[in-house]
């Protein structure tokens, strides 16, 4: 046991690299557009809806957030019975943890989610730099029925914003 915790130690970096490649990331995104292409080639362009809202945020110290609500939700009528409450799950994506960026692969190790196969498991992402926006793309992820590449354009948000 000793051995292995001297092995893992051995394989962190504490020089503070980590820590300032990670400030690329480090700030509030706002979602400008979301994507999908499916295994057969087949593209939407609306994925989540024309007008979907999302919100991503890294923090120095290595945690994220990241929230997506479908274009068009109703709100919940008093008493609403179960096929709303279905709607309303299937129309909002949340999740929060830590991440680590290497290189040009950020991964989002989940520790909650509104969608619980996700808790314990790494989303990595390819994440490519342009201005004050990223965009993350998936590995091939099976959603609807279908296996599909996403690729969301999130902005940086100025602070106060």
């Amino acid at each position: 046991m000793e051995s292995a915790i001297i092995a893992m130690a051995d394989s962190m970096d504490f020089s503070g690299a980590g820590l300032e490649q990670n400030a690329k990331l480090v700030g509030t995104w706002k979602l400008v557009s979301a994507s999908s292409r499916t295994s057969a080639g087949a593209r939407s362009e609306a994925p989540y809806g024309a007008s979907p809202v999302g919100f991503l945020t890294y923090t120095s110290d290595g945690r994220v957030t990241a929230m997506i609500s479908y274009e068009g939700r109703r709100p919940l009528s008093v008493g609403a019975g179960t096929e709303e409450k279905a709607e309303a799950f299937n129309t909002f994506l949340a999740y929060a943890g830590g991440y680590t960026l290497n290189g040009d692969k950020v991964i989002h190790h989940v520790e909650i989610s509104s969608i619980e196969n996700y808790v314990g498991r790494d989303l990595v992402r390819t994440v490519k730099f342009e201005g004050d926006q990223i965009t993350l793309t998936t590995p091939p992820t099976p959603m609807n029925g279908k296996v599909q590449t996403f690729e969301l354009i999130w902005r940086r948000l100025s602070v106060g914003s």
